[in-house]
């Protein structure tokens, strides 16, 4: 059984580089291709952003609204992938002087992590260009990937799963669809997409690979380091919904009334925790590989946690 296993994953992992190699992509070439936002432009549609939800506001107020959650949503994976790089690279170690085909799947999911970095980057200087001043994403990348990193191997390949898992969601039910958003907002989570739908079976085989050589005891410590890292996502998130709410009120060309800057607030962090937390908590497929890892105690731990953020 286990050798059929092994084989059955050495396919898995053969079939990621293939899929690396057929739909490889450049910035440049493939996704920015010369081109700018609009100020006009939606960044984020209503199925992630939430904002036909915000009442009170008018229809342009809205469109500068999905830019502001577009600009942070864009800031928010080239965080997230500082950390899931530097783990990546941690774990081809493991296969360095084993299954080179697994060894080399890895390699190219950090060199495309790298890459989606690099394009993050790009897509915030372009933001940039459009929008007013005073935009505010001072999260320091680096602490926080060392203080992710400081968490289980385990726990810390839980959140990639969920990540990788909710941006293929997020674009197929939403951004995919979506009849008037920014062009180039879209190819840029189109292509995203397409080499994120790859780094989600590696985050799976990986991830069942570490669980393996868990005992029960270890698999309890790890849960509980699992929550504490959506726990401190969290807190990233609260902060990063006052930071917007400020931003938006600055450039609104009305003074809105206290109670509605307080519902905005609100309403954006309400947002953040959907598409950054409880989307992919919820995602079909991680509910079911977390339920054939963990004990039902385990799971009603994790599940007591997020009921927090609902």
């Amino acid at each position: 059984m286990q050798t059929q296993t092994a084989v059955m994953d050495g396919t898995r992992y053969a079939a990621c580089i293939a899929n690396s190699k057929r739909i490889r992509w450049d910035i440049d070439e493939d996704v920015i291709r010369g081109r700018t936002f609009d100020a006009g432009d939606i960044f984020l549609p209503e199925g992630l952003s939430g904002v036909d939800g915000f009442d009170f506001l008018f229809a342009d107020e809205k469109v500068f609204l999905s830019q502001i959650q577009g600009r942070t949503y864009a800031n928010v994976f080239g965080l997230a992938e500082r950390f899931i790089n530097a783990k990546v690279l941690e774990l081809s170690g493991d296969h360095r002087l084993g299954d080179q085909t697994a060894l080399e799947a890895l390699v190219r999911f950090s060199d495309e992590e790298l890459k989606h970095q690099e394009l993050f980057r790009r897509i915030e200087a372009l933001a940039a260009e459009v929008m007013p001043d005073g935009y505010v994403f001072d999260v320091d990348p680096n602490a926080v990937a060392a203080a992710v990193l400081g968490k289980s191997t385990w726990a810390v390949l839980a959140l990639t799963l969920h990540i990788e898992l909710f941006t293929q969601l997020h674009y197929r039910e939403s951004i995919e669809t979506h009849p008037k958003m920014s062009p180039l907002f879209r190819d840029v989570f189109l292509y995203h997409w397409k080499e994120e739908s790859q780094h989600a079976v590696l985050d799976e085989l990986e991830f069942r690979r570490v669980d393996a050589m868990l005992g029960e005891a270890d698999r309890d410590l790890c849960v509980r380091e699992f929550i504490d890292l959506v726990v401190a996502v969290d807190g990233i998130l609260q902060a990063q919904a006052d930071n917007d709410a400020a931003y938006f009120i600055a450039n609104c060309e009305r003074s809105l009334t206290a109670l509605h800057r307080r519902e905005l607030g609100e309403k954006l962090l309400k947002a953040y925790r959907w598409q950054y937390i409880l989307s992919g908590a919820r995602h079909p497929h991680f509910l079911k590989v977390m339920r054939e890892l963990l004990s039902e105690p385990q799971m009603s731990r994790i599940a007591g946690a997020l009921a927090s953020l609902s």
